[in-house]
């Protein structure tokens, strides 16, 4: 806990038992009434320093909008939606149509990115990205609209299938490779569309 004086720690004290009692915070007029306060200005300057300590937050002009803060709620990073729009094969390209999985929730901070309103999710099957430690069952989390470089991981559709593929490109043409000596690379006939670069993976979670 900061540190607080010896009537800080019972202000917040005050504060902790009115909510635990009445299922509300106590106002400032209950405060300086509770401690014999000349005026409510004295207790208004011992929320204002226990807010600036870190130990509450209050929402301006709202009654009894106090909140007692978890020492670890600094640490906490707002969790993101991401919807997952289906599966992705990181196999053999396919056709298979895509079906709404619903979101995954997650502190996209931990990945070193910023989610957009183009970035998705699609679960991997298959096991053509071993060799860049993407294996089936994982959520590929993607950023649509970004143009790939050599090397980057995307989820693409080539002559109409989809596949999770690295992007590269040889004799000036693009072709997308396998991460699997299984598995053959991908060089399109007539159509390709990257649809997303990767831009972090999840493993184990269920949606």
């Amino acid at each position: 806990m900061a540190d607080l004086t010896k009537r800080q720690g019972e202000v917040l004290e005050f504060i902790r038992e009115t909510q635990h009692r009445y299922g509300h915070s106590p106002t400032l007029r209950e405060i300086s009434a509770h401690f014999g306060f000349k005026s409510p200005k004295a207790a208004a300057d011992h929320l204002a320093a226990l807010e600036r300590k870190g130990v509450i937050s209050k929402r301006e002009r709202l009654a009894r909008s106090l909140r007692i803060l978890s020492p670890l709620e600094k640490f906490a990073q707002p969790v993101t939606r991401i919807p997952i729009y289906g599966s992705i094969p990181a196999g053999f390209a396919d056709t298979r149509q895509q079906e709404a999985l619903g979101c995954v929730s997650m502190d996209v901070s931990t990945l070193g990115i910023r989610a957009t309103a183009r970035t998705y999710a699609l679960r991997v099957k298959g096991d053509s990205m071993t060799g860049r430690h993407i294996v089936d069952g994982d959520i590929a989390i993607l950023e649509g609209g970004r143009l790939p470089r050599e090397g980057d991981v995307v989820a693409a559709l080539i002559d109409g299938e989809s596949t999770l593929k690295t992007y590269g490109i040889e004799q000036g043409r693009p072709v997308l490779r396998a991460e699997n000596p299984r598995y053959p690379r991908l060089v399109p006939a007539a159509e390709l569309s990257i649809q997303g670069v990767l831009v972090g993976l999840v493993r184990g979670q269920e949606v």
